[in-house]
């Protein structure tokens, strides 16, 4: 049993490495939440310093608070930077710089995961990034050379450690080591706020190499601002919610889509009857595609959460009695309700999770990625007991008629985000019985002021290769192509285009032999459009924040305000700018949050008067 260095300042901390190891360092930090920001900067700063120093970052993930690009974008930003994330709050300066292009030549950051769409301008993060499943990470990061891991952890009262929001890859990364008998320096930075979490996250001291309590660091973690759910996102997420069954096992990821699933379960568990006529109502006049999958029944028995990441989704999901099916922990044999890797989320969340009691504390068990992410574990035939009637619902960019999927990287190899656990889940679906994969689509996207499809004949960079289609959901229905043929699986996904788009991609389907020459699109896919959307998911009970928002009134206004801004053309902004000038509407709480309430100079009140045109046309847009 090895007794670790107990250190009460950071940069000791960095020193003590750095005398173990000298000036070539290839470090790893967890993905997300778990990052010492106060640690990783501290050896940044040396290595940027000394062009001697080689530094190499292994990670994903990395979330720096936004940063604004523009005058309005500052005036609405800079506030709520402070109120969400405090003064203090330190930024990874190596993602900063990453980002920005300024990494010297000595410093390299490999990620496999990035925040989506941080690093499409970064050529050196493209060329480090690391295409990998999750649960082929520890390999790589062994095969790498590693030689230090350094995390935030959280310490109970009692003296107790825990990797609380990060055991996904450190407890796989350490085991392996040990395997292999290969040296690896594992260094704790105790967090005050960090949640303490059992389950497998729970480590005894002598896990550790280096444990820091440094009391400077009480910066803020890192939450993520409740986002907006569009009406189109509320009908992917109803759609979805429709192919859940009771008595069965949910895994999801973060975002509005989700948000979007949750707030739709909810719906379905505490106002069933109504849930039950908008069922009956949204497939009217259409062919139900997947009868034999649609359930719209209370939850029962209820669900078993089973996800890499956990989020604010199963919070609300455990709140309203649906998270509630239990099986038995192998390890500990506690009955648990939720098996996750890593944690990620708002600060209600958080603090939910700091003040978790009794069952809702004892159920929550937090597990190395390796046995979320598959089923090949020693107790492989109790997961798959556990694991039953499940739905691993996940997000994507672009589906190609034949079914493949692409979620992470762009046509000409751009990397947006990352492979993360999305194919060990899909995977896994075919694995196990009566369960399913479901790919959550917006068929359509704004790119250079124009629509285009998500749902294309091909993509060169797939996630999801078609041999593991199965099913996928847009804001216009549900596809079922699992076992389909390839005419098949072209019919269903045109079923599920904008309108807009279909008869393009019907006549490339036929031109290359795929689809019957005779083949018309069916009246009632015909309609599928933008304003049909809006119509049935734009009001209750399909609220635009279901569960609360970080932001005040006068923010969910310029929110949607500055999206407007965002977009426009030179001619759009003019008209803005005129619709400014005539409008009646004084909007003084939103001109004086963004401090244009009594401008001084000219280019204020230019900025002014189209701030109150775009106030004024989002307005009237709802």
């Amino acid at each position: 049993m090895k007794t670790p260095k107990f250190l009460k300042s950071v940069s000791e901390g960095v020193d003590h490495v750095v005398g173990l190891l000298g000036r070539n360092i290839r470090l790893a930090t967890p993905l997300g939440l778990g990052k010492p920001n106060d640690f990783l900067n501290i050896i940044y700063r040396k290595a940027k310093a000394d062009s001697q120093f080689q530094l190499k970052i292994f990670t994903a993930l990395s979330l720096n608070p936004p940063h604004a690009d523009s005058d309005l974008a500052k005036r609405f930003l800079e506030p709520f930077k402070v109120r969400q994330w405090g003064k203090d709050y330190p930024d990874l300066e190596y993602a900063t710089d990453s980002v920005a292009n300024r990494l010297p030549p000595n410093i390299r950051v490999h990620e496999f995961y990035f925040q989506a769409g941080l690093a499409l301008k970064s050529p050196a993060l493209q060329r480090d990034y690391q295409s990998i499943n999750y649960t082929h990470v520890a390999e790589t990061i062994l095969q790498s050379n590693v030689q230090v891991i350094a995390q935030l952890i959280s310490r109970s009262e009692d003296g107790r450690y825990s990797l609380s929001c990060n055991p996904d890859l450190t407890l796989d990364v350490a085991q392996l080591f040990k395997k292999e008998k290969r040296p690896l320096i594992i260094v704790g930075v105790v967090h005050p706020a960090l949640p303490f979490l059992s389950g497998e996250a729970e480590v005894g001291v002598d896990f550790f190499d280096v444990i820091i309590d440094d009391s400077s660091v009480h910066h803020e973690l890192f939450a993520l601002p409740k986002n907006p759910i569009s009406p189109s996102d509320h009908a992917i997420g109803f759609y979805a919610s429709q192919l859940v069954p009771d008595d069965g096992t949910l895994q999801i990821g973060i975002g509005s889509l989700s948000d979007a699933v949750v707030a739709s379960l909810i719906l379905r568990q505490k106002n069933n009857k109504a849930y039950s006529e908008l069922v009956e109502r949204s497939w009217a006049g259409r062919k139900d595609p997947v009868p034999h999958l649609i359930h719209k029944n209370k939850f029962i028995h209820g669900l078993y959460g089973l996800s890499e990441m956990i989020t604010d989704g199963f919070m609300h999901l455990r709140r309203a009695g649906i998270l509630v099916r239990e099986v038995v922990d192998e390890l500990s044999k506690t009955k648990t309700y939720m098996h996750g890797a890593f944690y990620l989320g708002s600060k209600e969340f958080y603090s939910w999770l700091r003040n978790l009691k009794g069952e809702d504390f004892s159920g929550l068990r937090m597990s190395p990625v390796s046995k979320v992410n598959d089923l090949y574990d020693p107790n492989e035939l109790l997961l798959r007991r556990q694991r039953k009637n499940a739905r691993f619902i996940n997000t994507c960019m672009e589906i190609t008629l034949l079914g493949g999927a692409a979620s992470e990287t762009l046509n000409d190899g751009r990397v947006v985000s990352g492979v993360g656990g999305q194919f060990n889940f899909v995977a896994m679906s075919l694995e196990l019985k009566n369960s399913r994969s479901i790919l959550l689509l917006r068929s359509w996207r704004h790119q250079s002021g124009k629509r285009k499809s998500n749902i294309v004949w091909s993509h060169g960079q797939l996630t999801i290769p078609r041999h593991l289609r199965d099913i996928v959901v847009t804001e216009y229905g549900i596809a079922d192509i699992r076992g389909k043929t390839d005419e098949e699986t072209i019919c269903e996904l045109l079923n599920i285009t904008d309108s807009e788009f279909q008869e393009d991609l019907a006549r490339v389907a036929k031109k290359n032999g795929k689809l019957a020459a005779d083949y018309a699109i069916p009246s009632f896919a015909k309609s599928n459009n933008p304003e049909k959307i809006k119509s049935f998911f734009g009001s209750e009970p399909f609220l635009k924040y279901p569960f609360g928002s970080d932001f005040s009134k006068e923010e969910m206004a310029l929110i949607s305000a500055l999206d407007l801004l965002k977009k426009a053309s030179k001619v759009k902004l003019f008209q803005l700018f005129w619709s400014g000038l005539k409008t009646n509407s004084s909007f003084d709480g939103e001109l004086a949050r963004m401090r244009l309430d009594a401008p001084q100079s000219l280019m204020d009140k230019i900025t002014q008067n189209i701030l109150k045109g775009a106030l004024q046309n989002s307005q009237e847009s709802i």
